[in-house]
C-alpha cells in the first residue's frame, strides 16, 4: 500500500500545475462545508448560550391555551375569559413544593423623562424574584422589594442605556424620574446586559407590578415568571403549575405553561435544518470538485497508457494498476481537504478575532465531516478511471501512440 501511495504522489509530482487545479476544486468545496457548517452550528452554540444565560429552568405562564394563539411569547391579556392576577402569583407561592420563585410581569411601553430628556422605552412591571430567575441583577443600589409590591410604590430601576441616555455621567440614584406620566425614585441601575435575541435588555425600566398596573391601567398580568428548583423537576413543576391554577379556575385550563427546554427544542430543530441546508449547499462545490477530478484522472488514463502498458508486461497485476489510479485520485481529494480545511480553519478563527458577535464554529465533527467527505469524493471520482486503466489489454497499450 506504501509503495502505491509513493508512485501515485510521484506521478502527482510530475505534473504540479494540473494536480494543483485539480485539487483546487475540492479546496473551495471543502472551505464552502466547513464555513457554511460552521455558521450553522455557531448559530445553535449561540442560541443555547443565550437561553441560558437568560437563566436555568424557567417556565413561565401566559393567558389563554396555545391552541387558540400563534406566535411566540405572552399575547395580550385582553379578551381572556380568565386572565392571570396577582392572587395566581401568591397561591403559586403558597402551594408550589418544586418551584424556585415566582414573579409576576406586566408588560408595556412608554416615554421616560428626566429633565428635558426622554426616551422611550420598554416598562416591566415585575416582582422582587424577577431578577433571580431572569438573572439580570442590579450593579448600584437596589432592585425591587417585596414590600414595593405591596405598598404599589412608585420606585423605578433603570437599564444601563436609558441612564446613559437620561443622565449621561451624572447619578441617577435618588433621582425622580417620570415614567409614563407617573413620578418615581430611582432606586437600582442594572448590570449592562446588551443585546439578547435582537432585543436590548439595556434599554428596560423596572417597576414594582402592581405599581405597572397603576400606570398601565389593567388589573391582568401579561404572564408569570418561575423556575423548577432543578432541571429534572421542569416536568413535574409544569404539571403542578397546571394543577394550582386549574383548581382555581374550576378545573378549566385557560392558560399556557411555556418551559425554557420547549424553547431550546424549537431552537435545535430550527437551527439544526438550517446547518443540513446550508451543507447540502456546501456539498455542490464538492461534488464539482469530484467531477473535475474524475474528468483529470480520466485524461491521465489516456496519455499514460503506453506507461500502463510498460508496467503491466513487467509484472504489475490488474490490481495494482486499479490501486494506483484510484489512490492519485484520493491523495489529489485528501490534500485538496486538508488545505481546504486549514484555510477554513484560519478564516474561522479571524472572524472569531476580528468579529466576535458573528457566530460562526469550528467544531470538531466538522473538521472530521469536511475532511471525509473529501476522502468519499476522491474514492468515488477514482473508480471509473482505475478501472478503466486496470482494464487496459497490456499488448493495446504497448502499441498505443
Amino acid at each position: 500500500m506504501l509503495e502505491h501511495v509513493l508512485t501515485a504522489l510521484t506521478a502527482l509530482a510530475s505534473n504540479k500545475i494540473r494536480a494543483a487545479l485539480t485539487m483546487l476544486g475540492v479546496v473551495i468545496g471543502v472551505l464552502a462545508v466547513t464555513l457554511l457548517v460552521g455558521v450553522g452550528d455557531g448559530a445553535r452554540i449561540y442560541l443555547d448560550d443565550t437561553l441560558s444565560s437568560i437563566g436555568t429552568n424557567l417556565l413561565s405562564v401566559v393567558p389563554g391555551r396555545t391552541e387558540t394563539r400563534g406566535g411566540f411569547g405572552p399575547p395580550p391579556a385582553q379578551g381572556v375569559a380568565r386572565p392571570l392576577t396577582m392572587d395566581d402569583v401568591r397561591a403559586l407561592e403558597r402551594q408550589g413544593t418544586l418551584l424556585r420563585g415566582v414573579s409576576p410581569v406586566v408588560l408595556g411601553g412608554g416615554t421616560t423623562r428626566f429633565r428635558g430628556r426622554q426616551r422611550d422605552t420598554t416598562i416591566l412591571g415585575v416582582g422582587h424574584r424577577f431578577s433571580d430567575l431572569r438573572n439580570m441583577h442590579v450593579d448600584r443600589g437596589e432592585f425591587i422589594r417585596p414590600e414595593d409590591v405591596d405598598a404599589r410604590r412608585r420606585v423605578v430601576v433603570l437599564g444601563r442605556r436609558v441612564v446613559t441616555e437620561l443622565f449621561g455621567d451624572e447619578s441617577p440614584l435618588g433621582q425622580v424620574v417620570r415614567v409614563s406620566d407617573g413620578r418615581f425614585r430611582v432606586v437600582g441601575i442594572m448590570e449592562a446586559k446588551g443585546r439578547s435575541l435582537g432585543f436590548d435588555l439595556d434599554d428596560l425600566v423596572f417597576i414594582p407590578a402592581t405599581t405597572a398596573m397603576d400606570v398601565l391601567h389593567t388589573d391582568r398580568l401579561s404572564q408569570l415568571l418561575t423556575a423548577s428548583r432543578t432541571r429534572e423537576d421542569t416536568p413535574e413543576a409544569t404539571r403542578e403549575i397546571e394543577e394550582i391554577l386549574a383548581r382555581r379556575r374550576n378545573g378549566e385550563r385557560q392558560f399556557t405553561v411555556q418551559s425554557q427546554e420547549d424553547l431550546l427544542k424549537t431552537f435545535g430543530a430550527l437551527t439544526a435544518a438550517m446547518t443540513l441546508m446550508l451543507g447540502a449547499i456546501a456539498s455542490v462545490s464538492l461534488v464539482v470538485g469530484g467531477i473535475g477530478i474524475m474528468n483529470i484522472m480520466l485524461v491521465s488514463v489516456r496519455e499514460r497508457t503506453r506507461e500502463i502498458g510498460v508496467r503491466r508486461a513487467v509484472g504489475a497485476t490488474r490490481g495494482d494498476i486499479l490501486w494506483q489510479f484510484l489512490l492519485e485520485s484520493v491523495v489529489i481529494a485528501a490534500l485538496g481537504g486538508a488545505v481546504g480545511l486549514l484555510l477554513g480553519g484560519a478564516i474561522v478563527a479571524a472572524v472569531r478575532h476580528y468579529a466576535p458577535s458573528v457566530p460562526v464554529r469550528l467544531s470538531p465533527w466538522i473538521a472530521a465531516v469536511a475532511f471525509g467527505s473529501s476522502f468519499v469524493v476522491g474514492v468515488v471520482s477514482g473508480v471509473v478511471p482505475a478501472r478503466r486503466a486496470a482494464g487496459l489489454d497490456p499488448v493495446d497499450a504497448l502499441r498505443y501512440e
